[in-house]
């Protein structure tokens, strides 16, 4: 079940008529990320005691996403189709002598994750191509990235705000997740925590029935994208988002503003990762992090800030 608003639906269509291809020319520098134009819209975000009921989550996870509300996206933005690469990463890293961090989390081969000195984006762990997500980087280096990506280019670059990344990842859709309800699709939508991640840490039920190719990371684009052509939005990495962690809806305002709370040492993650419970790989679910936390299954993606604010329709 579909519910989209008509702005959005028009977008959605027109990217279903013309292809991908044309969304994907915006891109700022040879480095720079794909960058996809989102339309401005309504959308009802956060999650519902029947998806809950539904997914089985655990108790100390629900509330989290709660209550629902509706969220109107009024300011242009758009969002990079991918999330920032190893690849991508290192020109950052290159051209400013940011330093990688000390450590890093990671799972190792019985799926018990632990810290580890000496690991980083640099060397997470296990290999990595400079198309796969950059891992092991905090949020403050999201937050250095997008930065240095905005001097470079003269262009407003940031994080998404939770409410952005949301309603970009829903692309209109209200079910649990943008390709519907049914976890046996997942494999064609996400590199996700699949049956190769069973024995190295949960159940069988914890996971999604099918197998997606890989263990760790994937080539960011290797899976289907959303109707708005964003691919890994569920899966590959967890993706930090600019608000501070607050511990549910309660607060939230009605649009696409960034939450802060007076301690920001506590981030948000969105999307799930390669080794993430079925539960966790939902559009509505919300992780934190400690902000100078790093991982071997967390990065980000960009967005960029294009219009003022339009009237809403």
């Amino acid at each position: 079940m579909f519910v989209v608003t008509r702005v959005a639906f028009l977008a959605a269509l027109l990217l279903f008529c013309l292809g991908a291809s044309v969304a994907a020319a915006d891109k700022d520098c040879p480095h720079c990320p794909e960058m996809v134009s989102i339309p401005p819209g309504s959308f009802v975000m956060g999650d519902s005691s029947q998806e809950e009921e539904r997914e089985k989550a655990p108790l100390d996870v629900r509330g989290r996403a709660a209550p629902s509300h509706t969220v109107t996206i009024a300011r242009a933005f758009s969002l990079g189709r991918h999330e920032i690469t190893r690849g991508q990463y290192k020109a950052f890293a290159l051209a400013t002598g940011h330093p990688p961090g000390t450590g890093c989390w990671t799972a190792a081969s019985n799926g018990d994750w632990a810290y580890h000195q000496g690991l980083s984006w640099l060397s997470p762990g296990f290999t990595q191509s400079d198309d796969e997500p950059v891992v092991c980087v905090s949020w403050y280096d999201a937050k250095a990235y997008v930065g240095w990506l905005s001097t470079t280019t003269g262009k407003p670059y940031r994080l998404p705000s939770e409410a952005e990344w949301e309603y970009a990842a829903r692309a209109g859709t209200t079910t649990s997740r943008y390709w519907g309800d049914d976890r046996q699709e997942a494999c064609r939508y996400g590199n996700v925590g699949d049956r190769s991640q069973v024995g190295l840490g949960g159940t069988a039920d914890d996971f999604f029935p099918c197998y997606d190719g890989y263990v760790r990371t994937a080539h960011v684009g290797r899976f289907e994208p959303n109707t708005f052509g964003l691919h890994d939005m569920l899966g590959n990495v967890w993706e930090f988002v600019e608000d501070c962690w607050i511990a549910d809806y309660r607060t939230a305002p009605p649009t696409q503003e960034v939450r802060v709370s007076a301690d920001c040492g506590i981030a948000v993650l969105r999307g799930g990762g390669w080794a993430s419970y079925a539960i966790g790989t939902r559009s509505a679910h919300r992780l934190k992090s400690p902000a100078a936390g790093y991982a071997a299954d967390s990065g980000f993606r960009v967005a960029r800030t294009d219009a003022p604010d339009v009237a809403q329709r």
